[in-house]
């Protein structure tokens, strides 16, 4: 004798697999901004087939929620433009998505820790930024010898992988001498003479937004410290980190020296009346020096 299905069944068993039909969808939403994320609406439409419309709504009640907020970033290609709109995980999106496993391996690198001692971990997170530094390296290389593209690279790969990097370049530009309208003639008076350039230094900022490992670094600062060399290494010099987010900085920041450099030189100080012009020296006695003509390692000495 055959029994007939009750309809009831099916409908119970959807209510409690899926009791929203709108929250199943924007946890696909979520997921997919931590996969892809900093990712444009546009981007996420293509990829899980919505309208434009369709995936605004959803955009917008997980912003609501405090799951996703939106990163300003700028072309990697051209760097032109006005910034687009990109989507990452908030802390709150995180603790919902991807604390789980950050759990589990706080919990296990804790015991690593006390089974084998500091140096474990510290090679665990060496491992772990070896393959950053692999994938990373051709994509730096190929920016080219000039430090300034090589860290825009970098910060470009650190975008495509959610890190949301950018950079900014600290310091005076060296100025362009003018040409001279005639052949300069040296004054008479010592304190007319034009002064030296000023030295000066210029470094890049290398900034992180977002960090998807943000509370294991927290825990374990040893990470923090492994991705510094591997920027070092990538970059070829010494760099320094100056805030990150696992210790409460707004973004992680890495100062990256380009060198010495010089600002524009003072103008040259004209006296007032022919009075004011320094004495001639004694005949065998050289004229004393101006401040300003000074070496800067002599500052400050008595």
């Amino acid at each position: 004798m055959s029994v007939s299905p009750r309809p009831a069944t099916p409908d119970r068993t959807a209510q409690i697999v899926s009791p929203d039909p709108d929250e199943r969808t924007r946890d696909r939403v979520l997921a997919a901004v931590l996969e892809r994320g900093p990712v444009s609406a546009a981007e996420l439409g293509d990829t899980l087939g919505f309208t434009p419309a369709a995936m605004r709504r959803h955009l917008d009640a997980l912003s609501g929620d405090g799951l996703i907020e939106v990163k300003r970033a700028r072309s990697s290609a051209t760097g032109a433009g006005r910034p687009a709109r990109r989507y990452v995980l908030s802390q709150r999106g995180q603790a919902r998505m991807g604390n789980d496993y950050l759990d589990i391996a706080t919990a296990a690198l804790v015991q690593l820790g006390e089974a084998a001692g500091p140096a474990a971990i510290e090679e665990f997170a060496r491992t772990r930024f070896s393959g950053m530094e692999e994938r990373y390296r051709p994509i730096v290389e190929a920016a080219g010898p000039e430090l300034e593209d090589r860290a825009g690279a970098l910060a470009a790969a650190l975008s495509a992988d959610g890190f949301v990097g950018s950079t900014k370049t600290v310091g005076p530009r060296p100025p362009r001498a003018p040409r001279p309208l005639h052949t300069p003639v040296a004054s008479p008076f010592p304190s007319v003479q034009a002064q030296p350039a000023r030295p000066v230094m210029l470094s890049v900022q290398l900034c992180q937004g977002h960090c998807p490992i943000q509370e294991l670094a927290s825990a374990f600062p040893a990470f923090c410290e492994q991705e510094t060399r591997v920027f070092s290494r990538l970059l070829g010099v010494d760099v320094r980190r100056l805030s990150t987010l696992a210790a409460g900085g707004h973004v992680c920041t890495t100062h990256i020296p380009l060198g010495r450099t010089t600002a524009a030189p003072a103008a040259p100080v004209t006296p007032d009346a022919p009075g004011d012009a320094a004495p001639a020296a004694p005949p065998g006695v050289a004229p004393p020096s101006h401040p300003a003509t000074s070496s800067i390692h002599q500052q400050g000495r008595p």
